[in-house]
């Protein structure tokens, strides 16, 4: 059985922090102590020096999209490119998405597993619920059993088939969840409310107008609707990327009431705004919600300091410059954006120019946090003694500029193009296998395993 001894690291996890040696014997953390020997471990030992760097729990991108087909077209990054990229940045777990082909949601759910299978890097799955069905109690229990604990709804799109219409036939979805211990995640835009503003608009399609034609008030209805829902029923609502201050302003209030419910961002919704969405480039920045007002970036990096965000996850969904750029046309412009790579160096980033954000939070943020949401926890998320020996060596000060030609992304593009940034992962572990180091990706296309989500 393969042996990893780290030493001299500052080892951190969200409960702790402190200078100490990690063991890795196979797939699992055997032992942390201050000094371990290596002579005195039996069998052959691969030393790895730590000193300097921060040794972090495996990332948990809990929001990607990889390899989609949508729109009559696919996403730029395949398993194989996106398990690379996502060990890159120091992420050795996803949270993807199985589509609901609205017959079954275990055909479904198998569907997109056997699709993952090429996955270099562990992976887990959310259950897209897009109809009502008279069975649908079942369906969600026999997917449960294979390890979905968190469906997925929309409040929008009712155009490609995504919303569930009947408030009723929502209900009856909504308790079910409730009655088998299953989250809801929630991408929450009112359609009503877009709908309207569709139809009787009179300007352009640029990209700048993408976000007038989705405001933030329509999130905030739908935050509201969803919340008012969950203190009814009682079931448990996780927000995804959240991208406003309006909707940051529903959900405050929602808990104030006593309702329970968890909240995602993402590092482009806390680092970038429309003025994004003019010139020549625009098309690149589509996504869906749209990039909003400077003051929203604000609100939601205070939102984050203050403890009112549970995850940071990136909704990777990476389509090419060259697909990007095909239309200038916000309602035909290939919405989605690349993102898991580049997401610990942003939040570290933030963390040194604010003052105010502690390595231990972006630990729970990027991986605690998810892993504890979804049910992975404490088999990831954490250094801890019997937990996967998911590990990442991080330079907490290392500078380096994000572009083109430092990530690995399908897309050939990244939406932080030019911005300097501090903190690079040196190295990831997946399960005591180094699948990144030194600039080399070593990772093994197949060698991912499907893990369970079940809180």
């Amino acid at each position: 059985m393969a042996k990893i001894l780290i030493k001299d690291g500052l080892l951190v996890d969200t409960e702790w922090q402190r200078h100490q040696d990690i063991l890795i014997e196979g797939s699992k953390i055997v032992r942390i102590a201050p000094d371990i020997d290596a002579e005195k471990i039996k069998g052959p030992v691969t030393v790895i020096s730590a000193d300097g760097l921060c040794v972090l729990p495996g990332l948990i991108d809990a929001h990607t999209h990889y390899h989609l087909v949508s729109r009559g077209t696919v996403t730029a990054d395949s398993f194989a490119e996106a398990s690379k990229l996502a060990a890159f940045g120091g992420v050795t777990t996803v949270v993807d998405f199985a589509d609901d082909n609205k017959k079954s949601l275990s055909q479904s759910l198998d569907a997109r597993k056997k699709e993952m299978k090429e996955m270099a890097i562990d992976y887990a799955l959310h259950m897209g619920v897009y109809s009502y069905r008279d069975d649908i109690k079942k369906e969600l229990e026999d997917v449960k059993k294979k390890g979905i604990g968190t469906i997925k709804l929309y409040t929008t799109y009712k155009d490609v088939g995504y919303l569930i219409e009947k408030k009723e036939d929502l209900k009856k979805v909504l308790s079910a969840c409730k009655e088998l211990g299953i989250m809801v995640s929630v991408h929450c835009e009112d359609d009503k409310i877009i709908e309207k503003i569709n139809k009787n608009w009179k300007g352009e399609h640029r990209p700048i107008d993408h976000a007038e034609l989705r405001p933030s008030i329509a999130e905030a209805e739908a935050i509201k609707k969803m919340g008012e829902l969950s203190k009814e029923l009682g079931f448990h609502l996780y927000v995804v990327h959240l991208s406003s201050k309006e909707g940051l302003e529903e959900v405050r209030k929602l808990r104030n009431k006593g309702i329970r419910l968890s909240v995602e961002t993402t590092p482009h919704y806390l680092f970038l705004n429309k003025e994004k969405l003019k010139g020549p480039d625009a098309p690149l920045y589509v996504m869906t919600p749209p990039l909003r007002e400077r003051e929203d970036n604000i609100a939601l990096q205070e939102a984050l300091l203050e403890g009112e965000i549970q995850v940071v996850a990136t909704d990777h969904c990476a389509f090419t410059r060259e697909q990007k750029l095909e239309s200038n046309d916000c309602r035909t412009i290939y919405p989605g954006i690349p993102g898991t790579e580049e997401m610990i160096s942003l939040l570290n980033t933030f963390r040194i120019s604010s003052g105010r954000l502690s390595m231990q939070q972006i630990v729970n943020l990027l991986s605690t946090g998810p892993a504890k949401e979804f049910g992975l926890y404490p088999k990831k998320g954490t250094l801890k003694v019997g937990s996967d020996a998911d590990i990442v060596l991080f330079h907490p000060e290392l500078p380096w500029q994000i572009n083109k030609d430092t990530i690995h992304s399908a897309s050939g593009y990244s939406v932080y193009d030019g911005m300097d940034v501090n903190g690079k992962v040196l190295m990831t572990i997946l399960r005591g296998r180094i699948i990144m180091g030194d600039g080399i990706y070593l990772g093994i296309n197949g060698d991912g395993s499907y893990v369970k989500a079940v809180r």
